[in-house]
């Protein structure tokens, strides 16, 4: 758990760390703290990889294995956007994992990880050979004490009506919520969050709120959310947060599409999956606008915009976001809507 994580690293590191989950937040502080105690122990020299089609994991290894020119230890950042290494990557990482050295730290990053994975031969042999942190995400009635701890660790002391309007306002969205919690480091007076503290740091927040966006794609309304979107990056909105956002819903909509091509009942598994029954003829509608291979390359696309956040495809992220927002709302860019008859 990465509650644990601090304590781990204070009694030293381990040449293999494996982060996985599909709680943006979590996974992006738990790997920070990895590379902090990695850079306090002289890994200076880092390298960041991203498996895509094509990816050389011959490459990867050469730098396992090149001598640093300053004689650094050095740090491998290596990125599994799909969760699947494929063939040639799990024999990559076996070997890695056997021939690991004090000299060389391998960080891998996953998406969430399911049952198959979790039991294959490379996911054990980084499990064995070091440590594996799953970021699970923050369950409904767990929300309130996390966002309460989080709030401690600002300083601050908040009221219970406070707390509860904060949940409210968030709604399981951890990284809204971190900017919430920034936020209110700005308003409160003497370190106490009362109820009037968290409306006057609403208020003050983007008319352009995250959710309005993901509803209007949803909705298929391209020009509204293209406008939402604009607005949320003209008022420094953070782009992960949006993406976060973007990509939770796309994952939904994937799941979901696939449970109707193999016949199951929608409504039953959006229950499950705890999607209000005001939200559910959102879904349904680009459902019947988006098969389930559509939703799949979306979600690729959400991963390009990933590393455009981070600067590794050298592409404004927020333009290819303008893209993944218009193929959600299904009018991709240059396709005009319909003239009425």
């Amino acid at each position: 758990m990465p509650t644990r994580l601090p304590a781990r690293l204070q009694r030293g590191l381990d040449p293999i760390y494996l982060v996985y989950g599909d709680e943006t937040l979590l996974v992006e502080e738990t790997t920070d703290q990895i590379r902090a105690a990695a850079r306090a122990a002289g890994f200076v020299d880092r390298q960041v990889f991203h498996v895509d089609p094509g990816f050389s994991w011959s490459g990867l290894l050469a730098a396992s294995s090149e001598q640093s020119l300053f004689a650094e230890r050095k740090l491998l950042d290596l990125r599994l956007h799909s969760g699947r290494p494929g063939e040639e990557g799990a024999r990559v990482l076996r070997r890695l994992c056997a021939e690991a050295h004090a000299d060389t730290l391998l960080l891998v990053t996953a998406p969430r990880l399911d049952a198959g994975s979790r039991r294959s031969k490379w996911f054990q042999a980084l499990e064995k050979a070091g440590t594996v942190v799953a970021c699970w995400p923050i369950a409904d009635r767990q929300l309130p004490g996390w966002l309460e701890q989080r709030l401690q660790r600002a300083g601050l002391d908040v009221e219970p009506d406070a707390l509860a309007l904060l949940v409210d306002r968030v709604q399981g969205n951890l990284l809204a919520a971190a900017q919430e919690v920034e936020r209110l480091t700005l308003y409160a007076t003497e370190g106490r969050v009362t109820v009037d503290t968290v409306a006057a740091s609403v208020g003050d927040s983007s008319r352009f709120d995250v959710f309005t966006l993901v509803d209007r794609a949803l909705a298929g309304h391209s020009g509204p959310a293209l406008r939402s979107l604009r607005g949320l990056q003209a008022e420094g909105t953070e782009a992960p947060v949006v993406l976060w956002a973007l990509t939770r819903e796309l994952r939904l909509l994937y799941r979901a599409a696939l449970a109707g091509e193999q016949g199951q009942n929608i409504d039953r598994m959006l229950a499950s999956a705890r999607v209000l029954g005001r939200r559910q003829p959102l879904i349904k509608g680009a459902l019947r606008r988006l098969s389930g291979r559509q939703l799949g390359t979306l979600l690729r696309r959400a991963a390009q915009v990933d590393r455009a956040i981070k600067g590794a495809a050298g592409e404004d992220p927020w333009r290819r976001m303008e893209d993944l927002v218009l193929a959600l709302s299904g009018r991709p860019r240059g396709v005009q809507p319909p003239k009425p008859r």
